[in-house]
């Protein structure tokens, strides 16, 4: 039996990756594509002011086409966002790996911890064909360790 929370994120996914283009919109064609990536105001309560970064990682190899960092907003919505532009090519895989600096218990500022310190994430994008457009709601029940992409 699959848990709503996993469901629901499940469906996000799928809808990331399928915007109702008819072809003609912006990223229609061969590529490359933009990705723009962020968190909803669900972050502002555990995570308000506190730092996130984030990678782009190509799946076929773990290439990290490109980071970003910033911190989660108390007030706005989104609470971040990132775009890497014109990046992704068209049939190829990509995941979005993310932490957040929160050192629950424990663990160093500016370091990526584990997940019982930091909480961290990865969203994949599989198959891409077209610009991405993704908005990632607060779910801690779906941690993945992503430590790694970050050195």
């Amino acid at each position: 039996m699959i848990k709503n929370t996993s469901l629901v994120f499940v469906c996000l996914i799928i809808a990331a990756c399928f915007d109702g283009s008819d072809g003609g919109s912006t990223g229609a064609g061969p590529g490359p594509y933009q990705l723009t990536f962020s968190l909803d105001d669900s972050f502002q309560t555990p995570h308000a002011n506190e730092p996130i970064r984030i990678a782009l990682v190509r799946l076929s190899d773990g290439l990290v086409m490109t980071e970003g960092f910033g911190t989660v907003s108390a007030t706005q919505n989104p609470s971040f966002s990132f775009t890497a532009t014109a990046i992704m090519e068209r049939g190829t895989s990509y995941a979005v790996h993310y932490w957040i600096d929160s050192n629950i218990g424990g663990g160093t500022l500016g370091f990526c911890d584990g997940t019982d310190f930091d909480h961290q994430w990865s969203t994949e994008f599989f198959t891409v064909t077209n610009n991405i457009n993704f908005t990632a709601g607060y779910q801690p029940a779906l941690v993945e360790y992503v430590c790694d992409t970050f050195p």
